[in-house]
């Protein structure tokens, strides 16, 4: 690779800089090793420690014709690269979403067949997935207090993305990391939950509604058999809404059962397929 020359943007630490990614650092972040989670589709995404510390790293390398070609005959735009993460992250830091931190990122080249991207995010190892936290709860419910606030806290972030025109396309609660502190919520009134996986974010100037039934779809679907309550599920519209919940529901007559509908078939299609 010898295009470290022709490189539109790199973010690094200082430190870095001014050690091990002093000379060639594209070069050297696209030769990093470490466990690897996904690797397809052009891009790479691994764990790997530098100094003590742990890291995520995602590692694109370029659509290729194929999938450029297959993205615009289904007249969708490719994702062809780090970049929409990138800005992504700097948006929810500024509107206080917690997020994986930013530590880096690079973008070789303007072509999306062949441009060369990476971002690096600090590893939030003492969080656990909202999914995984609460998979026990129907047997195993939470305190009221720690239930409450995490719905809550849900729907703040979905709904303050919403309203700013942000969809995320993939919000699942699986995506929602849990703060920890010796394997236990540090305050069940005032849970910190980081929302991750951005690279498909999307910011328009009013976010359609087929778009806010997505993301809101995928979060009832999601949380379908973690024991929620109609009442916890008015509890979450209320929030999101930051209206009574009857003003919610007469003014938003139409989003809600939208919503009921495509998370049923999100949930049909997951039973008839399995997990991806």
């Amino acid at each position: 690779m010898n295009q470290d020359k022709t490189a539109t943007i790199l973010e690094i630490p200082d430190s870095w800089r001014r050690g091990w990614l002093r000379d060639q650092p594209f070069t050297k972040i696209f030769a990093i090793e470490g466990e690897i989670y996904r690797n397809k589709d052009g891009r790479r995404t691994l764990q790997f420690r530098r100094d003590g510390e742990s890291y995520f790293a995602k590692l694109h390398h370029g659509l290729g014709w194929r999938r450029f070609l297959k993205s615009l005959l289904r007249f969708k735009w490719p994702i062809s690269g780090a970049e929409n993460e990138w800005q992504a992250i700097k948006l929810l830091e500024k509107l206080n979403i917690p997020t994986t931190p930013l530590v880096a990122y690079g973008c070789v080249g303007t072509n999306p067949i062949n441009k060369k991207s990476f971002i690096i995010t600090e590893d939030l190892e003492n969080c656990v997935s909202l999914e995984d936290f609460c998979l026990n709860w129907p047997t195993n419910p939470p305190s009221p207090d720690l239930k409450r606030a995490l719905i809550c806290e849900v729907a703040r972030i979905t709904g303050t993305m919403h309203r700013l025109g942000l969809n995320h396309c993939d919000l699942y609660i699986c995506h929602f990391l849990l703060e920890l502190k010796n394997n236990k919520v540090p305050d069940r009134k005032k849970p910190i939950l980081h929302l991750i996986d951005l690279h498909r974010v999307r910011q328009r100037p009013k976010l359609p509604q087929r778009w806010q039934v997505k993301d809101l779809a995928a979060l009832h679907f999601s949380s379908f058999e973690i024991g929620l309550t109609q009442r916890d599920r008015l509890r979450f519209i209320k929030a999101y809404c930051q209206s009574p919940l009857r003003e919610c529901l007469v003014r938003e007559s139409r989003l809600w059962p939208a919503v009921e509908k495509r998370g049923q078939a999100f949930y049909r299609e997951f039973k008839r397929r399995g997990p991806r």
